[in-house]
Order: C-alpha cells, then sequence, then structure tokens
C-alpha cells in the first residue's frame, strides 16, 4: 500500500509494531487525529530500552547549529503541551517537568562556556537560556572544582515509565487499541514498525547494508527526594530527580556486552554519582537496569517508508533523544501515513 494520501485516511486503521516512546507517541498523535490505531507490543508496554529510569529531556549544546538541534529544540518546546494533553486524557502524570539543569564547572572563566551562552541565547526562547551560578540552589547538589554551576532552563525531565503508562492509558481512553504479549498477524492498513534495537538488525538484514546497532545502557533509581530540585549532568552522568520522591542516576553506553542484565557497571555508577554529590551518599538504592538501546548509523533518529515494503514505515534510532524527540516525531510520522505529507527532516530519512 503506497502513502496514505488525503482526509479519507484519518478513519483507516493503521497497526503500530512496538509498545516503547516511538510507538506510543506515534499511536496517541494518530488517534488524535481521528485514526483507528493498533499498538502490538510482543512483550509488555516498556519492556525495551524505553522503560529505563533516568528521563533527562536534556537539549544538545546550542554552539555548531543544526538540523538535528532545531528538531530537538521543537520537540522540547512542544513537550509541555503534548505530555498534559496525555495527563488529561489518561488521568495518570507523566512526571514531566521543566526543572531545569545544572552543570559543574572546572573553569567559569573558560571562553567556550561564554561561547555557550551566548549560543543559546540565540538560538532558545527567552527565558529558558544558560547563565553562570554562584549556588547550585536546592537538591543534591554537585560538587565543583571551581565553586560556579551552568544552568540552563530548558532541560526537563520526565518519569519513562509513568510517561509510558499515561500514554496507554490515554491511547486507550482515545479508543486505540494495545494489544501486549502477541506478535503482528495479519493486518490491513499501513505498518509502522518501532521496534528498536531488534528493529534496527532486521532493517540491516533485510537492506543489506548496515542501519544501526544496540547499545547497552545501565541506569540506578536512588530513594532521594528533591522532587523541585533541577537535574545534574557532571563527567557524561546524568542525575535526575523525579515527582515521586525519587531520583535516577544513568546512564552507560556500552557497545559490547555479553547480556541486558544490570551488572557490575551499575554498582560504578552508583559510586560516581557518591563522588559528584555528597547528599546522594546514604540514599539507598532502589533497583537497577539494563537495556539495549538503538542507535542509528547516522546518529539521528531513523523515519520514513520501509525501501521495498509497501505500506510499512519505520520510526527508530532513539537512542538518548527518545523522549525528547517523541513529540515532534509523532508528528512527522502522522503527517507521512495519514496524508502522504513527507515532512522528515534531513538526516533522519531512512532510503
Amino acid at each position: 500500500m503506497a502513502a496514505a494520501r488525503g482526509k479519507g485516511w484519518a478513519l483507516a486503521s493503521v497497526t503500530i509494531v512496538g509498545g516503547g516512546i516511538f510507538g506510543l507517541a506515534c499511536a496517541w498523535e494518530m488517534v488524535r487525529r481521528g485514526t483507528a490505531v493498533h499498538v502490538i507490543e510482543r512483550d509488555r508496554i516498556g519492556a525495551g530500552s524505553s522503560g529505563g529510569h533516568v528521563g533527562a529531556l536534556a537539549p544538545h549544546a546550542p554552539e555548531n547549529w543544526n538540523d538535528k538541534k532545531q528538531v530537538q529544540l521543537d520537540s522540547l518546546l512542544m513537550a509541555e503541551a503534548f505530555w498534559r494533553g496525555v495527563e488529561a486524557a489518561s488521568g495518570l502524570p507523566s512526571g514531566h517537568a521543566r526543572t531545569g539543569r545544572v552543570q559543574p564547572l572546572t573553569d567559569a572563566a573558560d571562553p567556550k562556556i561564554a561561547a555557550r551562552i551566548e549560543a543559546a541565547a540565540l538560538r532558545w526562547p527567552a527565558g529558558i537560556g544558560m547563565r553562570i551560578l554562584d549556588d547550585p540552589g536546592t537538591g543534591p547538589a554537585p560538587l565543583s572544582p571551581s565553586g560556579r554551576w551552568l544552568w540552563d532552563g530548558l532541560t526537563a525531565r520526565i518519569s519513562p515509565r509513568a510517561a509510558l503508562t499515561a500514554l496507554a492509558g490515554a491511547i486507550r481512553a482515545a479508543g486505540g487499541r494495545i494489544t501486549e504479549g502477541a506478535e503482528p498477524s495479519e493486518t490491513t492498513g499501513p505498518v509502522l514498525w518501532a521496534t528498536g534495537a531488534p528493529g534496527l538488525a532486521a532493517l540491516t538484514q533485510a537492506l543489506d547494508r548496515p542501519i544501526g546497532t544496540g547499545v547497552k545502557g545501565q541506569s540506578l533509581l536512588l530513594d532521594f527526594a528533591a522532587p523541585d530540585a533541577p537535574q545534574i549532568f557532571a563527567e557524561g552522568l546524568h542525575i535526575v530527580p523525579h515527582a515521586d520522591g525519587t531520583t535516577a542516576i544513568g546512564s552507560t553506553s556500552e557497545n559490547r556486552f555479553d547480556h541486558d542484565r544490570p551488572d557490575e557497571q551499575a554498582g560504578e555508577l552508583l559510586d560516581r554519582a557518591r563522588a559528584l554529590c555528597p547528599a546522594l551518599r546514604d540514599a539507598p538504592m532502589i533497583e537497577s537496569w539494563a537495556g539495549i538501546r538503538p542507535r542509528a548509523r547516522s546518529r539521528a533518529p531513523l523515519l520514513g517508508a520501509w525501501p521495498g515494503r509497501p505500506g510499512h514505515y519505520v520510526v527508530n534510532g532513539g537512542f538518548k533523544i527518545g523522549f525528547g524527540m517523541a513529540p515532534r516525531i509523532a508528528q512527522v510520522m502522522a503527517d507521512l501515513i495519514l496524508d502522504g505529507r513527507d515532512t522528515i527532516p534531513e538526516g533522519f530519512r531512512l532510503t
């Protein structure tokens, strides 16, 4: 089946394979537009890489601007309305809040920091840019070699599991179907494959060229309440206080791994976090998590028609930015599948 065109497709049935953030976000956008949607998840909602703890909706650095950064910015700015709509429809919390972010500075006088602040003022909306702080504020404040911190007001957080539960609830409340523990069989209408790392492997095999791979990530959840505190990014580590009284720590990026379960590197995350933030030293660990995140070869999400399979489409490659990109990507895929309107950003296209 060719790309759908015209308003008549608003009543067509779309099958979405995969119950992670991309699959559910696309399903929600389509049911909001009046489409009959059926989500099929072979395991359970959030069983893959979307079911972790961290939920850092953090922007790319604002200097050296490019299309990918613009798409991410657009999506981060859409997130407030997107998640409020999900919460209103489902009656469930997503954990979304724009609480900002602090980063300890080794040298606050570094010209690169001034250039970053200037670029943020140029590219980001007024009032949510960057500035240097003499006091990091409340919460698990990170140690800073210079005694100063870089703040940005654009960064937000989401509680990944709560957000997926809310999305599933919103889809069902709007009349969409979700089936867990099943594989797709016969389908009618367009099919959208949002199947994460296994989907990248399937594309690589089907197209006989490297499309992407899986990268193992691990995270932790601590019993530490700082629900209004900004998140922290330091030494490659995200520390994200959530609204439910927990704090997430993550994550690793492991290209070589033997299994998808937590291992000793999870303990190393905890040691690093406690060294960075003394307030976390006595915080009990609730659980550890590991999953295989889909990283496209291009490092950008992959969107578009599946080459050689008419009526089939792909949304994949969220890697570390899936939750942040989801609102805008859901719009793009709904435009393509329901209206035949190609709004795929350059660099995101699966060809």
